[in-house]
């Protein structure tokens, strides 16, 4: 009864691998994680106070002279209506509002309707007092389409 063994082959055997892709993988978002956790967390390190701003009082630009053109041609000049609207008379009242002087910015703000030689008027007003920056304001169609 000895020939009732049992035989193992003594072969070369299956060797388990181990893939070490994504296991490099997974060890590269980490690395990367932790970079960029490390980077932010010395921006927040600094304690700040951010400076806090009136929005009314951050409007008054001391630079902008605001020339209003009313639909009949009439002017006014920072909330300040003049009484005629000959160029002479303009280009002195643009010259007093502007308090930056020459780097004084100004912004005619005419009605749709006003007479295109109101405009050119103050046009001529401030190149008379020597502003030579102007700009026109202008709604958005939208603001116009609610009224």
């Amino acid at each position: 009864m000895s020939r009732g063994r049992m035989q193992f082959r003594h072969g070369a055997r299956d060797e388990p691998e181990i893939n070490l892709i994504p296991f490099i993988d997974v060890l590269l978002v980490v690395l990367i994680f932790l970079m960029l956790s490390t980077t932010y967390s010395k921006f927040t390190e600094m304690q700040l106070r951010l400076p806090t701003a009136d929005v009314d009082s951050q409007r008054d630009y001391p630079k902008e002279v605001i020339v209003a053109v009313s639909a009949d041609g009439r002017y006014s000049i920072n909330k300040t209506p003049l009484a005629d609207r000959n160029v002479a008379t303009v280009a002195a009242a643009l010259g007093a509002a502007a308090t930056a002087g020459k780097d004084s910015v100004v912004i005619i703000s005419a009605d749709a309707s006003s007479p295109h030689q109101s405009v050119i008027t103050v046009m001529e007003a401030a190149r008379r007092a020597g502003l030579v920056q102007i700009t026109f304001a202008a709604q958005s169609s939208s603001a116009q389409a609610g009224h």
